[in-house]
């Protein structure tokens, strides 16, 4: 008990009154599991845009509890009781309150049964930013990167333990591994992380994937602790790099303690019984289609171990936007990344995005929508124009179709309906979105193989991959080890896509920070993965330009970034031939015209845009930095 009780105190201010235990979270969230009366969210702060906020406490039948506050300056505009006992929800109105310490007293029949002291802290200024073009994003799977403090590979009262031999099991990795690399990834030339989840998961087991979070307010202690993520973000924010957070709001893990007392009985679909999800995100969409089958996928549960979360009830939806909020706020953020996100209420993803942006405006947001279909993404991103007239805040989505594209695109045959017409194609669908140049792209995710086993090990093709993806339209995204060709071949297993990062633990042969141990091709990769992050940031107007292309001709695609005024100042080509090809430059004419020199960027060759310009054979490609005169 003393254990507990020193724990609490370095957690918040505990106040014991006639049998009654409170926590109050006044300085940070809750860094320990301890089981005590709890407010959430933990803290907040004056100043905000929305200057109201709803506090859920936690406690011992404390349901329809009177509450009173100790200062004029912060009023209660409301207490609700839903279907627990064990739950209570208080409305404030923070208008005039300044930052300062708060107690709350809780009575029943005029009998004092409990306090709690809560703190609104002044915001700090300039914590409003977010990323685009210009960014280059490196995702993480945080348990696979780097092992920075080992003490912490197994914790007390989690009971995943330690399997560092175990595809599904916990390897090690954490935040200080991630802080340990900072330098190596402002080196190598990215400018913002995204981590998988990295909030407790106290499930039994495959737990480091993240998904499935058992405290919305705590850092899982197997990385860290919340104000060592925060000291991530400042340091990387040190080196002009920003933090991405992965957020999950259709779902959370089976062991949350929601789960063992919900809130309302209509908290979790299907009464917390498991019911599959249909997965038919196309129901959404069809205009031919029936509630049911809406119902069906938007309600239904991934996993049994994911209960889905029913964001119609306002005091949970009111909890996931100020979580959100809050996160933002505490750890300076960049942006966030939405797991699954068509899969939640769409009305609510409404007002979740909107209450954001509206704090936020600079922040990004990008939702995952893991479909080939540009129909169907474009339906989420803010400014496009879906039929049913729905109205989205939400700035990104991943560009799942481009993904398989350019995988297509690279592996088909050519012909007249394959090869690298299927990229051009994907591209001539971007009028559907609100912002195509705002999208996330990628070549590989957590969740897919490998961008190097995709393309069949095949290093020419993976070089195109790479080059396109960082010289074309959007945002790119680069996962963990790709710059040296991390696989899985013969398997499509997660545990083996997310397998360790070289150099990420004591005992690793390869290194990819030093480059001990890397191969020849390993190396080329880095290298040239390297040089292509510096040109994205020694020339940004051959990133962030107007997007231009040409239909394939002969095996070979080129496409143009335009500055404002319309002038190329990048060109690009993918070749698939496997003899040497003469590219006639007249065709491109009206963007070459009054350029009297390209410059190759692999090799700073220079070549002269008339007549005609010699590709090389194999399956390479050329990006092009223009010289106006």
């Amino acid at each position: 008990m003393q254990g507990v009780l020193r724990t609490l105190e370095q957690t918040g201010r505990l106040i014991v009154l006639a049998g009654w235990m409170s926590l109050s979270m006044a300085v940070a969230a809750p860094e320990s599991g301890a089981n005590s009366t709890t407010v959430v969210p933990p803290t907040w702060w004056t100043g905000m845009h929305n200057e109201q906020l709803q506090l859920m406490v936690r406690g011992d039948n404390i349901a329809h509890s009177q509450v009173t506050v100790d200062h004029p300056s912060l009023k209660i505009i409301n207490i609700a009781s839903l279907d627990s006992p064990n739950y209570l929800f208080i409305d404030l109105d923070l208008s005039e309150a300044e930052p300062d310490e708060f107690l709350f007293t809780l009575t029943k029949q005029g009998v004092t049964t409990g306090q709690f002291t809560y703190t609104l802290n002044s915001r700090k200024p300039g914590n409003d930013r977010g990323f685009d073009q210009q960014e280059t994003i490196y995702l993480v799977a945080p348990d696979r990167f780097a092992n920075g403090d080992m003490d912490n590979d197994s914790i007390a009262g989690l009971s995943d333990k330690h399997q560092p031999d175990a595809p599904g099991g916990r390897h090690g990795g954490d935040i200080q591994g991630i802080l340990n690399h900072l330098d190596y990834l402002q080196h190598m030339g990215f400018t913002q992380i995204w981590s998988m989840p990295l909030l407790e998961n106290a499930m039994d087991s495959y737990s480091y994937h993240g998904y499935a979070i058992t405290d919305h307010y705590r850092i899982d202690p197997r990385y860290g602790s919340n104000s060592l993520y925060r000291r991530l973000s400042h340091e990387a924010g040190q080196r002009d790099m920003g933090i991405i957070m992965d957020v999950v709001l259709n779902h959370i893990g089976s062991k949350h303690p929601w789960m063992d007392d919900l809130p309302a009985a209509d908290w979790v679909h299907h009464g917390g019984e498991f019911s599959p999800t249909t997965h038919r995100r196309e129901a959404l969409h069809d205009i031919h289609g029936v509630e049911a089958d809406k119902k069906a996928f938007s309600d239904g549960w991934f996993v049994p171990t994911m209960p889905d979360l029913n964001q119609q009830n306002p005091f949970l939806a009111t909890f996931l936007i100020q979580n959100a909020i809050w996160w933002v706020e505490y750890a300076g953020l960049s942006g966030i990344r939405v797991d699954t996100y068509s899969y939640s209420d769409k009305a609510f993803l409404s007002r979740w995005t909107k209450a954001l942006m509206n704090q936020y405006p600079q922040l990004n947001i990008v939702g995952e929508e893991w479909t080939t279909n540009p129909v169907i993404t474009s339906y989420w991103q803010q400014g496009s124009h879906p039929a049913d007239g729905y109205q989205s805040s939400l700035p990104s989505v991943m560009d799942f179709p481009l993904q398989q594209a350019l995988v297509n695109a690279l592996t088909n045959e050519e012909s007249w309906g394959s090869g690298l017409i299927e990229l051009y194609g994907i591209l001539a669908s971007d009028a559907l979105y609100g912002d195509p140049y705002n999208l996330v792209t990628f070549t590989d995710n957590q969740d897919m193989s490998r961008i190097f086993t995709q393309l069949e090990e095949n290093y020419a093709l993976r070089d195109m991959a790479m080059t396109y993806l960082l010289t074309s339209r959007g945002i790119p995204q680069i996962f963990y080890g790709t710059e040296v060709l991390m696989a899985n071949p013969g398997t499509d297993q997660h545990g083996i896509i997310r397998s360790d990062f070289p150099g990420g633990w004591p005992h690793h042969q390869q290194h990819a920070v030093t480059g001990e141990g890397l191969d020849p091709q390993q190396q080329k990769a880095q290298n040239r993965l390297r040089t292509l992050l510096a040109f994205r940031q020694q020339h940004p107007e051959a990133v962030t330009g107007n997007y231009l292309h040409y239909v394939p001709e002969a095996g070979i695609y080129v496409y143009f970034r335009l500055d404002p005024q319309g002038m190329p100042v990048m060109m690009g080509g993918l070749n698939k031939n496997a003899d040497v090809s003469e590219l006639q430059l007249e065709r491109f004419s009206p963007q070459l015209s009054r350029i009297t020199q390209l410059t190759r960027l692999k090799r700073q060759q220079d070549r002269c845009c008339n007549g005609r310009l010699t590709v090389s054979a194999g399956a390479k490609c050329y990006s092009m930095a223009a010289a106006i005169t």
